[in-house]
């Protein structure tokens, strides 16, 4: 390996800390929608299992329809959540490959973390649509 590719890849290796810690907050990010999403579907689960009879509880069942577009902007929420890691992970396999090969990285990995960031101001657009719905007055009832 010649001089250059060495210093290429030690300031790749630099240049990987911030991507490494967007990997880490996508990471727990991606935790916390499943939570939110395996909750919410527990308790469409519950409220369809009511019985249309069931007059005590019946009124439950109008939280079906929030629910369901929670758990849809949950789920939007966790794909852009996702592509966003995946941008990020092939930003670091790009940049170091490109360092590797004596290429310089920073064009391309600069529009690859921008894309990441992209998507991820779209998944925590939808994770605050889904908050708003949840702490909305008629979540309280049940």
């Amino acid at each position: 390996m010649s001089q250059i590719n060495a210093d290429q890849l030690s300031t790749m290796i630099s240049h990987a800390v911030a991507p490494s810690f967007l990997l880490t907050a996508i990471a727990a990010l991606v935790s916390i929608l499943i939570a939110r999403m395996t909750r919410v579907t527990d308790r469409l689960r519950n409220l369809n299992q009511i019985a249309d009879d069931d007059v005590a509880r019946g009124w439950l069942k109008a939280d079906v329809s929030r629910l369901k577009r929670r758990e849809i902007l949950l789920n939007q929420s966790l794909h852009l959540v996702v592509t966003s890691g995946i941008a990020v992970a092939v930003l670091l396999l790009f940049g170091f490959v490109a360092s590797l090969v004596g290429y310089r990285h920073e064009p391309g990995a600069g529009i690859l973390f921008v894309v990441a960031l992209v998507l991820l101001v779209g998944s925590l657009l939808r994770f605050l649509q889904d908050i708003r719905i949840a702490l909305s007055e008629h979540d309280h009832h049940g």
